[in-house]
């Protein structure tokens, strides 16, 4: 026991991101590091990466060996819908196999905690109906932001696209690790994360989350109760515009701090 009077420093949450040496990964791993203890994996890991070793997240029995000792998981290792849409076949070797693969060593490694990096475009087809449409060209005369009906995580998946099938399935598998095996997962439906920093289009004034905001949001994820089995969270800053709702990610912690909004004016300039 420390004498009294004396503080006691609580060892760090160990977190472990996939795809550490992605753009995304790359803002968690300068946002995250001090407040955790963070390390991770890529396949295009370069020797000189500190702490990031190169692997293949699809061989689940060496990112199980990899898992051990960490008690959060980071998913961020699939490959993306831009700029073009991978073909199935790609979604299907990687992605679909990534994404178990993931969730099985993490249960096996005996993680608390998988946070699955999953997108906004899981309901992409909800784009194309009005005023989401509207608003997302830009086109925004005759509509009340605050009168706007959000779109939520309880609306029914609609995705746009085979890669967001992909993530479709990634969320179903963290569903069934959650309820099967008792491991903590959220997904988080990622807005429009630019290495910029800042919108570049009509559309991104809706679905735009700044880095800041994404440390903020997986920081709330990582820290969540361990009472919480099963989330799903939409990754978006506090934007004007915004089309989906934050209310579920709020609850625990989550509250951004950036409005697309004030870059209206400057789309399209350097």
């Amino acid at each position: 026991m420390a004498p009294e009077g004396t503080s006691v420093s609580l060892p760090k949450d160990t977190v472990f991101i996939t795809g550490a040496e992605g753009m995304l990964g790359k803002v968690l791993r300068e946002g995250l590091d001090g407040a955790y203890s963070v390390a991770g994996a890529d396949r295009h890991a370069n020797r000189g990466s500190r702490g990031i070793r190169r692997l293949d997240v699809r061989r689940t029995r060496a990112l199980r060996r990899a898992f051990r000792g960490h008690d959060v998981i980071i998913d961020l290792a699939s490959d993306t819908a831009l700029p073009d849409e991978p073909p199935w076949r790609a979604v299907y070797s990687n992605n679909l196999r990534a994404a178990h693969s993931v969730f099985e060593a993490a249960r096996r490694a005996n993680a608390r905690r998988v946070i699955f990096a999953s997108t906004n475009h899981v309901t992409g087809m909800y784009e194309r109906d009005h005023p989401y449409a509207s608003i997302l060209r830009g086109d925004r005369a005759g509509l009340d932001p605050e009168a706007m009906e959000r779109i939520d995580v309880h609306a029914p998946i609609r995705p746009n696209g085979l890669y967001a099938a992909g993530k479709a399935f990634g969320e179903a598998m963290g569903r069934f690790y959650a309820e099967e095996y008792g491991l903590s997962v959220i997904c988080l439906r990622i807005g429009s994360v630019l290495e910029q920093d800042r919108p570049r289009t009509p559309r991104h004034l809706s679905t735009f989350l700044s880095h800041r905001d994404l440390v903020q949001l997986v920081r709330a994820c990582v820290d969540a109760p361990e009472e919480l089995r099963y989330g799903i969270f939409y990754g978006v800053s506090a934007n004007t515009w915004r089309i989906w709702d934050i209310d579920d990610a709020r609850r625990i912690g989550y509250e951004p701090q950036d409005d697309a909004e004030v870059w209206h004016g400057l789309l399209g300039k350097p």
